[in-house]
């Protein structure tokens, strides 16, 4: 089973599992300030989740790619949207970053700080 490293906590999970569901189901704050509210549920359509994610996952869907190409996000940057992402068979870190689309540059939660 793969883990999921975030916010000083180890979280298994089954192959395949999406990100965004690991994280909330574990009490992972994954929204910033008023993102917390408005968000649009998983869809792909908001990128208020952004997360940096290090280790192997699922390839960036045309959903990922499309808002991550929008501003605030850049399609040049490293991070993908927990909603549209699935943990493969490997351990993966997550790092949110401040900012209502959390693409900041400063560090809101990091795997073990």
């Amino acid at each position: 089973m793969p883990k999921v490293l975030a916010q000083g906590k180890t979280i298994e999970c089954q192959s395949h599992a999406n990100l965004r569901k690991i994280l909330l189901h574990n009490g992972i704050d994954l929204y910033n300030g008023n993102a917390k509210v408005i968000n649009c549920r998983g869809i792909g359509s908001c990128g208020t989740c952004a997360v940096k994610v290090e280790g192997e996952v699922s390839a960036a869907n045309w959903r990922d790619k499309t808002r991550r190409s929008l501003p605030p996000h850049s399609p040049t940057s490293d991070l993908r949207l927990a909603c549209q992402t699935e943990v493969l068979d490997d351990d993966v870190k997550v790092t949110k970053f401040e900012g209502f689309w959390g693409q900041g540059s400063q560090i809101v939660w990091t795997p073990f700080g």
